[in-house]
């Protein structure tokens, strides 16, 4: 075989891993209990080569997940050789240090043998609800507050599954049904693509992914070291400074880039929080890499060779690099901001390429609460809503509104929110004005009421940021507009911990709009026109934020 036609083989291979993953992906999001699973795509799915080396990923799942993911089967390997694997051996985890960065997410691998011998790995991860513990809010002060700590264990072996493990998960969670629904749904999409591989491999006379490994290893490594020779070399710093627990952080990075890839690192940054808002490392790599990969390269598939050119460091102890027993349960507040902070020191040196900062984290309503129907009785019920603010301008357009980035989750639809507890959304509707003003500006945030349906209080676990530091334009244009949370009362909330909603009363989340880039004096009349017959502005703002009287369109 030709060295072209060879080429174009395992392309056509490397094609098919990605859409295998791609099912495995579909598989879990049809199959999972959750909605934040089924309905927000809070999930992610991949295929390893025998070394632990992340080959492809799906579209369709966070990049936190993702690139977590690409450590985490590097874990389960050095405490379960693969030669000491069977078939129908599945293994989890929610280590937070190997996992994740937070207990809610159970990551658990599949090993895929053809003709008895292992070829590749599987490894699928999503959110759970519930996990015992505090809930799923900051409110922790160590690990062990923040529900059950899964080690890296077998959940089947030799395709039996652990029952001991099950009885425990049942009783450590508030929502068991659905939270061992997920956990079989995460193995049965793993066993789905084992299928599909063995499929594949068969069909092209496989017998070891060895060789497609080191291409696709190889040829994406050097397509992203040949992006990263085409920046100028030298180093950036930027500061970020965000709403924090009790107190502001700053998140400090340094980036350098060199022909040998690009180092980042976050010296200078705040120390831990005493709450469950601080990140670990995996995470913080997750993020940052996905924010440079976007910026740098967003074309070149994402495994293990395009992210061997990243490298991230951060000091231990800092909030960014938080050491067990720390408390970690909401690190993606601040480990989604991460990308903004790339953005930032990029902006120094590619700014045609990034945005200005935007709304980062997602705004996910964390509601808990009692009630009861004639037949199950009183029951509890916990709801997971997402929710996204405005991403920033970029240099030749406006910001996305409602979007979530850097994360991809889907908004929650309140029609599936309201059939999974008693609640009412009175209101979920574009924030008018909320995008930073600029020559391009900033993406809109959205306005959420919500009430009881019953004579019961309810609870939120706050995890919101960009209230008292909303995210900031750039070249002259405005900030976007700080988040919002309080009562139909008038009483304001704070942005994190657990809070009560007394009966009657109507929860407000306003979540924070996209700074703007560039004088809004150049703003294109025709544009703010355009934004005016959108409802996204009301005529003072647009002669408050623009300076000219609103322009008719034609």
């Amino acid at each position: 075989m030709n060295s072209n036609a060879k080429q174009i083989k395992y392309q056509l291979m490397w094609q098919r891993l990605a859409a295998i993953v791609e099912e495995q992906a579909q598989v879990l999001l049809r199959t999972a209990f959750s909605a934040i699973v089924r309905e927000c795509s809070d999930l992610s799915a991949g295929v390893f080569d025998t070394h632990g080396q992340m080959l492809a990923q799906a579209v369709t799942g966070a990049p936190g997940h993702v690139n977590t993911m690409a450590e985490s089967v590097q874990h389960f390997l050095s405490k379960y050789p693969l030669d000491e694997m069977q078939p129908g051996d599945v293994f989890i985890t929610n280590d937070p240090w190997k996992g994740t960065g937070h207990l809610n997410d159970f990551v658990v691998v599949t090993p895929c043998f053809l003709h008895g011998r292992p070829v590749a790995l599987f490894c699928a991860t999503s959110h759970v609800m519930d996990i015992g513990g505090l809930g799923f809010g900051p409110d922790g002060t160590d690990i062990h507050m923040e529900g059950l700590f899964i080690p890296l264990l077998k959940l089947f072996s030799s395709g039996t599954v652990n029952e001991t493990f099950m009885d425990m998960l049942r009783a450590n969670t508030r929502q068991p049904l659905e939270t061992v629904g997920d956990t079989y749904a995460l193995a049965a999409c793993n066993d789905v693509a084992c299928e599909r591989l063995q499929e594949m491999m068969s069909e092209f006379e496989l017998y070891s992914l060895e060789d497609l490994s080191s291409y696709i290893l190889e040829s994406s490594r050097a397509a992203m070291l040949d992006a990263v020779r085409q920046l100028p070399e030298g180093s950036s710093t930027y500061c970020m400074t965000i709403d924090g627990y009790d107190q502001p952080i700053d998140l400090v990075a340094t980036l350098t880039v060199s022909r040998d890839g690009i180092m980042l690192d976050y010296a200078g940054t705040s120390p831990i929080s005493s709450h469950g808002i601080n990140v670990p490392i995996c995470y913080a790599t997750a993020y940052s890499v996905f924010g440079l990969a976007c910026a740098v390269a967003s074309e070149i598939p994402n495994n293990s060779g395009s992210l061997s050119v990243f490298t991230v460091s951060a000091p231990k102890g800092c909030v960014l690099n938080a050491l067990p027993p720390a408390p970690v349960s909401t690190r993606h507040v601040i480990g989604q901001m991460l990308p903004d902070v790339v953005f930032g020191c990029l902006r120094q040196i590619i700014p045609e390429r990034v945005p200005a900062e935007g709304a980062s984290c997602v705004w996910l309503l964390n509601l808990r609460g009692e009630t009861q129907d004639a037949s199950r009785g009183r029951y509890g019920f916990t709801l997971g809503f997402t929710s996204n603010g405005g991403t920033g301008a970029r240099s030749g357009i406006d910001g996305l509104s409602a979007t979530a980035f850097p994360t991809n989750l889907n908004g929650t639809p309140v029609e599936i929110a309201e059939t999974q507890a008693p609640l009412i959304f009175w209101r979920k509707e574009l924030r008018e004005g909320s995008g930073g003003a600029g020559r391009t500006r900033g993406g809109l945030g959205q306005v959420i009421e919500v009430q009881s349906t019953c004579d019961k209080t309810f609870e939120i676990l706050a995890s919101f940021d960009r209230i008292k530091h909303p995210p900031r334009g750039r070249d002259g244009g405005g900030n976007g507009a700080a988040g919002f949370i309080g009562l139909s009362s008038g009483r304001l909330l704070a942005g994190k911990g657990g809070q009560e909603i007394p009966a009657g009363e109507r929860l407000m989340i306003h979540t924070p709009g996209g700074g703007g880039i560039g004088d809004p004096k150049r703003r294109l009349p025709a544009h703010v026109a355009i934004d005016l017959a959108d409802g996204l502005l009301t005529e003072e703002q647009a002669r408050n934020l623009y300076g000219s009287e609103p322009v008719a369109l034609a």
